[in-house]
């Protein structure tokens, strides 16, 4: 039984990660902690936990700090720049770490200090740390001390252009031309359980609203993507805006490409459903099927849909998640089962729920 700790267990994030890890067959949940709620019982805070779990909040104070120690993973459900400062102890003690924020996501030490304003504390173990997407980087994950969970947004991007980078690799000639738009909305859960009068139920209910107009910390994580993880060979110009619906779970990425004429030849509905046919958790949609958020909710599956106008000589990819689960919480498990040898669906096989 692999022991396991939640750092910061309060946000949504948190309360994802001790809903399917309690349902985990391999995994117990030894330490929770939270500086605001310590010496309370978790389903106190959510009664959704009641008979599920009975895990009391622990503060994350130096006797704390020693427990984490003995743990075999921990996770940190925390802001950025929380698993960084304690990565380095853990590690050294043989503890392999899962952050849920984006303290391992970006390699660049230049780009992580201008979208997150804070130096990076642990430079040489980022350059160990592996970018948690199973579905390109599974053998990484195998051997993994440290693991920097997606972004939301980049998992729905990076796994929507795979099939297509891929295939342009290996034919080394341009099928899409350079430009990229991805238009992406998510639910408000995205923006975290925080007190904001922007994300308060009056401000979002009947609102449908662009952020991050002018710059959004994913898109150099979803570069970060294109050119390193999937090796494009080619340069990419890639414009990302996302937006905020009234919802609280669900993300829906629209991906729009311009195809060449050698783009147009190809059979890109059975591209990607080659390219996936053996992910578990990737769900290529029939020829005229297009997903929409509800067919995920509260599972960690991606779907996509494909649509090919040759005519136009465009190439639009529909994708889709909860952006809590496999845009979060979900992957963070997905990414254990893999660094502990498990079954990749082990505690994720729950089907979506509908209504």
């Amino acid at each position: 039984m692999i022991s396991a700790a939640i750092v910061g267990g309060t946000g949504y994030t948190g309360i994802e990660l001790i809903r399917l890890l309690s349902a985990h067959p391999e995994v117990s949940i030894d330490l929770l902690t939270s500086r605001s709620e310590a010496g309370i019982r978790a389903d106190e805070i959510f009664p959704s936990l009641r008979g599920i779990s009975d895990i009391v909040f622990s503060d994350l104070g130096q006797d704390t700090l020693a427990a984490l120690q003995k743990c075999d993973v921990v996770f940190f459900a925390t802001p950025h720049g929380v698993a960084m400062q304690q990565a380095e102890a853990l590690t050294e003690a043989g503890v392999k770490v899962i952050d849920l924020a984006a303290d391992f996501r970006l390699q660049s030490l230049v780009e992580f200090e201008k979208w997150y304003n804070q130096t990076h504390a642990c430079p040489e173990l980022l350059k160990s740390a592996v970018y948690g997407l199973p579905e390109i980087n599974r053998d990484k994950l195998a051997n993994a001390m440290v693991v920097g969970n997606p972004g939301c947004y980049p998992t729905t991007a990076i796994l929507g252009l795979k099939p297509i980078i891929s295939l342009q690799n290996n034919k080394s000639e341009r099928l899409i031309e350079s430009r990229i738009i991805i238009d992406a909305k998510s639910g408000v859960s995205g923006a975290g359980r925080q007190a904001s009068l922007a994300l308060n139920y009056a401000e979002t209910t009947d609102n449908f609203k662009a952020y991050g107009v002018t710059g959004h910390r994913h898109l150099p994580e979803i570069e970060q993507g294109v050119e390193q993880l999937l090796a494009s060979q080619f340069s990419q110009r890639i414009r990302f805006l996302p937006h905020l619906v009234p919802m609280i779970r669900g993300m829906l990425s629209s991906i729009h490409l311009e195809l060449t004429e050698a783009g147009t030849a190809i059979d890109w509905q059975h591209e990607f459903e080659t390219n996936y046919a053996s992910e578990a958790f990737i769900d290529v949609l029939p020829a005229g099927s297009y997903p929409d958020t509800r067919s995920v909710r509260a599972s960690n599956r991606l779907r996509i849909g494909i649509y090919q106008n040759n005519e136009r000589r465009e190439l639009t990819v529909l994708v889709v998640q909860d952006n809590l689960v496999k845009g979060a919480a979900g992957q963070a498990v997905q990414n254990l089962n893999v660094m502990f040898g498990f079954d990749e669906k082990l505690g994720l096989n729950a089907a979506p729920i509908v209504p």
